[in-house]
């Protein structure tokens, strides 16, 4: 039999699943609004946290600010201490630098004094007080000396000073040997004497005599040398070298034959003297300055004519100086150049046969024009003419004669063209000139001091500044004539320190040969200056 539902059973069983279902939803809801609530809970913490993040971070950027400021204000403040502290520490170093230095300074006077008491006590023959003053400076100065080249040489004199006592005691007490024996000591030292004299006459004689006949054979031409021999021989034997390489053969010399023959003849005066060698330095000063010093001069106004010969007497003058250091080193003495008078001699005569070559070419300043409608941009005619012949002087010049020699010479024409610029202005054949004829004279002593900076690679920066201080009254006189307030002559301190060279006379006459001078300020100079002049 088939089982049929009953509706009055199902009812109760939907309305318990409808009351389960609803307090299931109820619960839900009831547990929502808890997590909801710690979800609330949490997520104010974590806003919190955020704020204070936030807070702090603001902080920490006026934290960094003030960081900063407070950096900047330590770095300015720091600044010139730290370049204060360097300056001390610089200033320490120095001080410490100058302290050794007074302090050594200090030593080597001490030591310098104790030097020059024994000199003193030698020469006044006061030999136990120089053995006192030599002991002292060995045993309190020779290891505390700064200078190793003065204490090579102390080490070398104090020996040689003791064993040159040493020979003065042993002679002295011959002397007092033979006068308390009863031997007149008088008179045997008067006969040394008279024989070392008559000696060194008989020498001088016989040098005076070789020295003759050796210039006499000079022909005034550099000297050939084929072999090394003949180098070493002439050149080597002698010092005479002025480099170390040995050049190629053959090989011409920058002097004469007089120059090796001459130190030869006085190197053997030398050399027979050593037996007197406590009287060489008298008569070697007598050799050099007397007869060969005098042959050289008689030579040199007797037989020498021309620039060529002039230029190679000059040559061995300036070679025969170095000789002379050698002469006084094989004698072993020291001394000056003897030979002054004929070096000054030689460079005299050269200086004015160049001088005469020269005014040859200044009489061509005459064809000047001076009113000129322009002014000459390449220099006058004259000026060229003097800077060609100088460049091929130097170029032969430089061959044969020490730079030194040289610079003299050129030095000495170089004055002599400025003043035959200025006297060209001063002379009575110039009546009237304009400012065109005195900017060309300007660029005509451009020219000239362009010719002596050309000559820097033959000089020193300083010679070469020299060579252009001798053309300074022509360019002086030439700024004065250019210058735009030449009422500024008249102001001594601007005078001595602008225009020194120029020699107030001639300034005044040169000034009046302006044309248009009432035009132009210079015009007022003269009637200034002449007013001025009048008050003095």
């Amino acid at each position: 039999m088939a089982r049929t539902s009953d509706p009055s059973s199902a009812k109760p069983l939907q309305a318990a699943g409808q009351t389960l279902l609803h307090n299931l939803r109820h619960f839900a809801r009831s547990k929502e609004s808890e997590i909801e609530e710690v979800c609330k809970a949490h997520y104010q913490d974590f806003i919190l946290a955020v704020d204070d993040l936030r807070s702090l971070l603001s902080d920490v950027d006026s934290l960094k600010s003030a960081l900063s400021d407070s950096n900047s204000k330590l770095q300015f403040v720091a600044g010139p201490l730290l370049a204060s502290l360097d300056y001390y520490l610089e200033a320490q170093t120095v001080s410490q630098n100058v302290h050794l230095a007074l302090s050594q300074i200090a030593i080597c006077i001490k030591l310098m004094e104790l030097c020059a008491r024994t000199n003193h006590h030698l020469s006044s023959g006061k030999f136990y007080l120089a053995l006192k003053c030599a002991d002292a400076i060995e045993s309190e100065f020779l290891d505390k000396t700064p200078s190793s080249t003065l204490k090579a040489m102390l080490e070398k004199k104090i020996p040689e000073i003791r064993s040159y006592i040493e020979r003065k005691d042993y002679v002295s007490l011959l002397g007092v040997t033979l006068r308390r024996y009863g031997y007149p000591v008088d008179a045997l030292l008067d006969v040394l004497s008279k024989h070392r004299d008559k000696y060194h006459e008989l020498l001088l004689s016989d040098c005076r005599k070789q020295t003759a006949e050796a210039l006499s054979a000079d022909k005034f031409e550099q000297m050939l040398m084929k072999k090394e021999y003949e180098y070493s021989m002439n050149v080597l034997s002698f010092h005479l070298q002025t480099s170390d390489i040995v050049p190629a053969f053959p090989y011409v010399a920058p002097f004469s034959s007089t120059v090796p023959n001459c130190c030869r003849i006085v190197r053997s005066f030398i050399e027979d003297s050593l037996e007197f060698f406590d009287v060489v330095k008298k008569y070697l000063d007598r050799l050099l300055s007397e007869v060969l010093d005098g042959a050289l001069v008689k030579l040199i106004n007797t037989s020498v004519h021309g620039v060529s010969q002039a230029m190679q007497v000059a040559a061995n003058m300036a070679v025969m100086e170095r000789a002379c250091d050698f002469f006084f080193r094989h004698a072993a003495q020291l001394s000056g150049f003897p030979l002054t008078n004929a070096r000054d001699k030689a460079e005299e005569m050269l200086s004015g046969l160049l001088k005469e070559k020269v005014d040859g070419f200044m009489t061509l300043i005459e064809n000047v024009n001076w009113m000129a409608d322009e002014p000459i941009q390449n220099g006058n005619e004259y000026v060229n003419e003097v800077i060609i012949y100088l460049e091929t002087l130097v170029s032969t010049a430089q061959q044969i004669l020490p730079t030194n020699v040289l610079k003299r010479v050129l030095q000495d024409i170089l004055s002599h063209i400025s003043e035959q610029i200025v006297g060209a202005l001063l002379s009575d054949s110039v009546k009237k000139f304009n400012v065109n004829a005195v900017t060309g004279i300007d660029v005509d002593v451009r020219l000239l001091e362009s010719f002596a900076d050309s000559q820097s690679t033959l000089f020193t920066e300083g010679e070469v500044s020299q060579l252009k201080i001798a053309l300074a009254e022509a360019r002086q006189l030439i700024n004065l004539l250019l210058s735009n307030h030449p009422e500024n002559f008249l102001n001594p301190v601007i005078r001595e320190r602008s225009y020194n060279a120029l020699d107030y006379r001639k300034v005044m006459i040169i000034s009046e040969k302006v044309k248009d001078s009432t035009e132009r300020l210079f015009g007022t100079f003269g009637s200034r200056g002449t007013r001025q002049n009048q008050r003095k």
